[in-house]
């Protein structure tokens, strides 16, 4: 059984991996330097533990304990017990699921690995970290076989990108791209056709789209807020892909575009 330790001071060091959860800048240099992320909400904790990711330590309300019984059973990393406010005091933020893991971060997924799939959707430098775990829902939801992230992508063990994806990040098989390798030589030399997601001229919708990449190896290539895809991408890839738009808006969110393009081109 874990070790149950009752917490009461926010200075307590054993609480190291918990501190200033919102600061972004922060938690990645401490994160890497660790090798951990932090998994937020019982069923996300559920499913990490589930995956294989070895668990450093839980931070958890009294309210939890009983909940995560089966969880924590058989496990040697320690419980530390606090109260909310306390929680909120080191993390910076209300932990309104009153349930937090500290986990060893881990590769379990190659990128030869991804590509042994059919239908990928690889991400170009995403920044935001919300829309990064709203795209890894999307693929894992709508059935695609894993994801690609290019070396500058946001990380999908932030915390805010796991609890956006409900935990799917620890289904979906995904992998990081190294720096310099080139996004679309790999893929094709992979044998998938590139489809990338553009508001170009040369655009063709996705009906046609549809018709085009029938039957083959697809991959879908979505582009940094904002900016989009970078220019190699967009000469090298096999074709543009635009969502039709109406009302004079002229794009989607990159996390809603993927999830339009995943059901459309994924049947």
């Amino acid at each position: 059984m874990p070790q149950v330790i009752e917490i009461d001071s926010a200075e307590d060091p054993r609480l190291a991996d918990y501190v200033s959860l919102r600061e972004a800048t922060l938690r990645r240099l401490l994160e890497t330097e660790r090798g951990i992320f932090i998994a937020e909400g019982a069923k996300v904790i559920r499913r990490a533990v589930a995956a294989g990711y070895p668990p450093r330590s839980f931070l958890l309300a009294r309210r939890w304990l009983a909940d995560l019984e089966d969880v924590l059973a058989g496990l040697e990393a320690p419980v530390y017990v606090v109260s909310e406010e306390l929680a909120e005091r080191v993390t910076g933020f209300h932990v309104h699921r009153g349930a937090l893991a500290s986990l060893q971060r881990s590769e379990r997924f190659t990128v030869g690995e991804v590509l042994a799939g059919r239908r990928v959707v690889v991400l170009e430098d995403l920044v935001d970290h919300t829309n990064v775990g709203a795209v890894v829902r999307n693929a894992a939801g709508l059935g695609w076989d894993g994801l690609l992230i290019s070396a500058h992508c946001a990380d999908p063990l932030y915390r805010r990108s796991i609890k956006v994806s409900m935990g799917t990040v620890f289904a979906l098989p995904w992998a990081r791209l190294s720096p310099g390798l080139d996004l679309v030589d790999t893929l094709h030399e992979a044998g998938f056709t590139v489809a990338a997601l553009a508001l170009d001229k040369r655009a063709v919708d996705l009906d046609e789209a549809g018709r085009r990449v029938r039957g083959r190896r697809l991959a879908i290539v979505l582009g940094t807020e904002g900016a989009g895809l970078s220019p190699r991408v967009l000469e090298a890839a096999d074709l543009l892909v635009t969502i039709p738009m109406a009302g004079g808006v002229d794009s989607l969110n990159v996390a809603a575009a993927s999830a339009v393009a995943c059901y459309a081109l994924g049947r």
